[in-house]
């Protein structure tokens, strides 16, 4: 090693090891560059991770619209690194990004992420040996979704990146980019909603990616603000950190993404992805108070049991766990009634549990009503008023 980057070592920053680990990540990269039909990767990089790649969309019909979305692993790297499920980590911002292309009837189809950690240690270490299998589950995913893992970035940012937990192994900040395209033919704007339509929901076992600071709040106040390293408290951090559902593949599919034709397999008037705000921001004052649009939801899943015992230690009213969580579901769906059963057994096909939620309603004063399943309470949200 040049006394140069001696030095930078010594100031936190091994370029050996960064790079060490960058053409690592670059192999996974190139391993997927045939995972889609609809990507062509152009790789001019002989091999080499800092090399130039490019890539370009094929096949698609000839109106598509390019799609991107940035988003992140939030607070929840925290609950990650404390269950030591790094081969699992990438689910929650790829979940966050692509969600929020396949929720407009997009697809997703190209990933970049961007890895800040305090250090990645050396090759063997336990940090670096954790962060290369946080980088494999991005791989894995790819290679299960049709998704080209594209470009990576990963820095080490001494000083500036650290965690509530000081004796954390890995303390890191993760975000990501998915690329999809959207083709005006099928976009899923929320305007063609009609009263008797079928809500159907879309079962989450886990936390997800949101109300992850209530969740860790809620951990502190059963066990103590050292949570993270108490014994009686592993079982409960183990389950809020159970990694996010993957719906993306089977709305793509729906939508009629993967047909010969491109036209959908079953239609999607609506698909709200339950993420920050939840039900009342992104259901009902989002789309459907807007359109004049009502809803009765009777039927939904029940809410994770980590999601129950977070609700009673933080001392949350239903309607908070609503506005903050989403309760037992990652994405509400509304299509015709008719398509009811083909929905939840296509969705069984990929997986993924389904069931009818609700139904649409057109009332004069726009409500969207909901039946706890925290406890059975009513909880009702009523569009503002416009005062003459």
């Amino acid at each position: 090693m040049s006394i140069v980057k001696k030095k930078y070592a010594e100031d936190g920053v091994d370029v050996v090891e960064g790079d060490s680990f960058s053409s690592f990540a670059g192999a996974l990269c190139r391993s997927t560059y045939n995972n889609s039909p609809y990507v062509e990767i152009r790789d001019f990089s002989r091999g080499h991770f800092r090399g130039p790649r490019v890539f370009r969309l094929k096949g698609l019909p000839v109106d598509c619209w390019i799609d991107a979305v940035p988003d992140g692993d939030g607070t929840k790297v925290v609950l990650t690194d404390a269950a030591g499920d790094y081969d699992n980590a990438a689910y929650g911002w790829i979940a966050m990004t692509c969600g929020d292309i396949t929720r407009w009837g997009g697809l997703p189809l190209v990933l970049l992420n961007n890895l800040d950690t305090e250090t990645i240690g050396k090759l063997g270490d336990p940090v670096n040996t954790a962060f290369r299998a946080m980088m494999r589950s991005v791989k894995r995913i790819a290679d299960e979704n049709q998704l080209v893992m594209y470009k990576d970035e990963t820095a080490e940012l001494p000083g500036c990146v650290t965690s509530p937990n000081p004796n954390a192994l890995t303390k890191y900040l993760w975000s990501g980019v998915a690329i999809g395209a959207c083709n005006p033919e099928t976009i899923i704007t929320g305007d063609q909603i009609q009263s008797g339509m079928s809500v159907m929901a879309l079962r989450e076992l886990g936390l997800r990616n949101n109300g992850i600071s209530s969740g860790r709040k809620s951990l502190a106040m059963e066990f103590g603000n050292d949570y993270y390293s108490k014994p009686a408290a592993r079982e409960a951090i183990n389950k809020a950190a159970r990694h996010a559902v993957l719906y993306d593949k089977f709305l793509a599919t729906a939508n009629g993404w993967f047909a010969k034709d491109f036209k959908p397999l079953i239609r999607s008037f609506l698909n709200v992805h339950l993420t920050g705000g939840a039900l009342k921001s992104k259901f009902a004052e989002d789309i459907l108070f807007p359109r004049g649009l009502s809803a009765r939801l009777d039927n939904l899943w029940d809410p994770p049991e980590i999601m129950r015992q977070c609700a009673k230690w933080r001392g949350m009213s239903d309607e908070e766990c609503y506005e903050t969580w989403h309760g037992g579901q990652g994405v509400l769906s509304v299509i015709d009634a008719s398509n009811e059963q083909r929905f939840i057994d296509m969705a069984a096909s990929f997986g993924i549990e389904a069931r009818r939620a609700g139904e649409i309603t057109y009332e004069v004063a726009p409500i969207v009503t909901v039946e706890s399943k925290f406890t059975g309470k009513t909880i009702s949200w009523f569009a503002p008023v416009e005062l003459p």
